[in-house]
């Protein structure tokens, strides 16, 4: 049997909250631990187990209210349809977006564009990670294409690049 990654611990301050947020935003529900330790999302088969507890030294258990959750980065590759409707909830709920993870403010209100097709977004969840959306090139050998950020277009729209596209980089800069 492969190895394959099974789940992944999110923290969270509220882990119910935490977990209907994304699942909100990704069009999922959120499932229910037999245990009662986790708030979970179960996504292609990984299950991502929001969690407002902390393990101890001493393996106890409960929240430290004077220590961060410590802020993560998790990416979701998503198909166009699930990609405009996960956007377009975004947008409803008043989420703030941008389109590059190390320009947040440069490219706020924006997304970004590769020059096949491909599309991302960067938003922050209530626990401050970064969670991203974007969709699959054409190929392999288009993910190293160029990209640029604009508006929002939805799946099936001309992406040329423009004179008013805001920010031009190559994957190398990403």
């Amino acid at each position: 049997m492969p190895v394959r990654l099974d789940h992944v611990i999110v923290p969270a301050r509220d882990q119910a909250a935490s977990a209907e947020f994304l699942a909100h935003i990704l069009g999922v529900t959120v499932g229910t631990d037999p245990g009662g330790y986790f708030a979970p999302i179960t996504l292609d088969g990984v299950t991502l187990d929001f969690y407002d507890g902390e393990y101890g030294s001493d393996g106890s258990s409960g929240r430290d209210e004077s220590r961060p959750v410590p802020t993560l980065h998790y990416a979701f590759l998503v198909s166009d349809a699930e990609f405009d409707a996960a956007f377009a909830r975004i947008v409803e709920r008043g989420v703030p977006f941008h389109a590059h993870p190390h320009q947040p403010e440069a490219t706020a209100g924006q997304i970004s564009f590769g020059s096949q097709g491909d599309r991302g977004v960067y938003f922050v969840d209530p626990d401050g990670h970064a969670m991203e959306l974007v969709t699959a090139a054409s190929t392999e050998a288009d993910a190293s294409a160029d990209w640029w950020t604009g508006p929002f277009q939805p799946a099936g729209a001309s992406r040329e690049k423009g004179p008013d596209s805001s920010t031009a980089a190559t994957a190398d800069e990403r």
